[in-house]
């Protein structure tokens, strides 16, 4: 699967972006977000199974991030809302050939498609 990201941006904090990801290729069942900011691991943010039935989130972003796709499935979006400085990283959609679990969704060992990332800086 190729991915690519676009959305990412500067803005203050309180307010939103939208990041999109479209994929090409082979099919995938899972489609997580994860961030990564400067000398901290990648972490999770959002993943959705394929058709949206079931969706997961880091508990830092639930309540102000969603996770969708459209119909046919191509495109994964991540709206973010009430943004705030902590969320400033660098964010990467990626894709999973697995059905994953609450307890697996967030790793990224399970994933075997990556994105390029998408800079995201929230000001203060």
């Amino acid at each position: 699967v190729q991915l690519v990201e676009s959305g990412g941006g500067s803005v203050q904090g309180g307010g939103s972006l939208r990041l999109s990801c479209t994929a090409s290729g082979y099919m995938y069942w899972f489609m997580g977000w994860f961030r990564q900011a400067p000398g901290k691991e990648r972490e999770g943010v959002a993943a959705i199974y394929r058709g949206g039935a079931r969706t997961y989130y880091a508990d830092s972003v639930t309540g102000r991030f969603t996770i969708s796709q459209d119909n046919p499935e191509n495109t994964v979006y991540l709206q973010m809302n009430n943004l705030a400085p902590e969320d400033t990283a660098m964010y990467y959609c990626a894709a999973s050939l697995f059905v994953l679990s609450a307890d697996s969704w967030s790793s990224p060992e399970e994933y075997t498609s990556w994105g390029q990332g998408t800079q995201v800086t929230v000001s203060p």
